[in-house]
């Protein structure tokens, strides 16, 4: 793009970590930052800009692409798009800017995490021992080795797991609707088949229609074996109702979710009425489910990777 960047403005509706402000500005584009007011009042403005940088407070929606004329491109600081109209952002000749890149390592260390918490007992062990209560047999643990892990969505996130699985004598299937995605760390299978051997099953699937409620009933009836499950992903992915079932019947051995299909659009909040569903009561109350909130891809150096992976993709457009 022919453009000069001292003629591009860049609008920020999310703080995000400042060296991503300070390359753009270094760069030569003007930044504007407006962490606070409504998406009303940034439609009304919008037309202002040339770009945007977001990571979740509001949808962009074909109503506030109408009004953003000028917009050459949207840069989302995070992994997925879904908050964003992609094909109608698409058909006007707007960029559409995501950073899997920044947070992938997060997420693997993060899934790998919480399956060993899961199969040690860690979470349960640590808060007997702190009420006094010394539960050997009980909190008896299983091994990694010689299981068979799958792995659903194998792009950024799932090769990051895979990776950090190396070493634990594990076999890792990979499933996902692109061809000839499998490498060195992960053998790519039809479903049907990580559904006969997988022992572990782990979610690196963006948000799509064909991923909404794909863990369901049935899904999960499929496996062959009794299974544990780690989401990492998106947490309208799996039906709570379902899992909560699941582990009730013992198919489903653990959950480690770091997602929740309550979860709004802006990971900020799950229940703002108060009203909690029984399946998720039962998850809090399980003794076999870890929880944790949208964390995974959200620590201290993603933060500035993310940033510095936005930058790059900016500038890229136009130099």
């Amino acid at each position: 793009m022919n453009i000069q960047p001292q003629h591009i403005k860049i609008l920020h509706i999310d703080s995000n970590h400042p060296v991503l402000w300070q390359q753009l500005e270094e760069a030569g584009f003007t930044n504007e930052a407006d962490y606070t007011s409504s998406k009303q009042e940034i439609e009304a403005k919008i037309a202002g800009y040339n770009g945007i940088v977001i990571r979740s407070r509001f949808d962009v929606d074909k109503a506030f692409l109408d009004r953003a004329e000028n917009l050459q491109f949207i840069a989302r600081v995070g992994a997925g798009l879904e908050s964003i109209d992609c094909d109608y952002a698409t058909q006007k000749g707007i960029h559409l800017i995501a950073a899997p890149e920044g947070n992938r390592n997060a997420v693997g260390e993060q899934a790998l995490g919480m399956l060993l918490s899961l199969f040690n007992n860690l979470n349960r062990a640590d808060r007997q021992v702190r009420e006094g209560h010394w539960i050997r047999e009980g909190n008896r643990g299983h091994e990694l080795e010689g299981k068979t892990v799958g792995i659903i969505g194998y792009g950024n996130m799932g090769k990051s797991f895979a990776k950090k699985l190396l070493g634990f004598d594990v076999e890792v299937l990979c499933h996902d609707i692109k061809p000839g995605v499998g490498d060195a760390n992960a053998k790519q299978v039809p479903l049907e088949e990580l559904q006969q051997r997988a022992d572990v099953l782990s979610l690196h699937t963006p948000w799509t229609p064909e991923t909404n409620k794909m863990v369901n009933a049935a899904f999960i009836n499929a496996f062959a074996k009794q299974f544990w499950l780690i989401n990492t992903a998106r947490g309208k992915s799996v039906v709570t109702k379902d899992l909560a079932a699941a582990l009730q019947s013992g198919k489903i051995l653990g959950a480690a979710l770091d997602v929740l299909e309550y979860e709004k659009s802006s990971f900020e909040h799950l229940f703002t009425d108060g009203d909690i569903p029984t399946e998720f009561q039962y998850l809090l109350d399980a003794e076999n489910v870890l929880l944790s909130p949208h964390i995974a891809g959200w620590t201290f150096e993603s933060h500035k990777k993310l940033a510095l992976v936005i930058a790059d993709k900016i500038k890229a457009v136009y130099f």
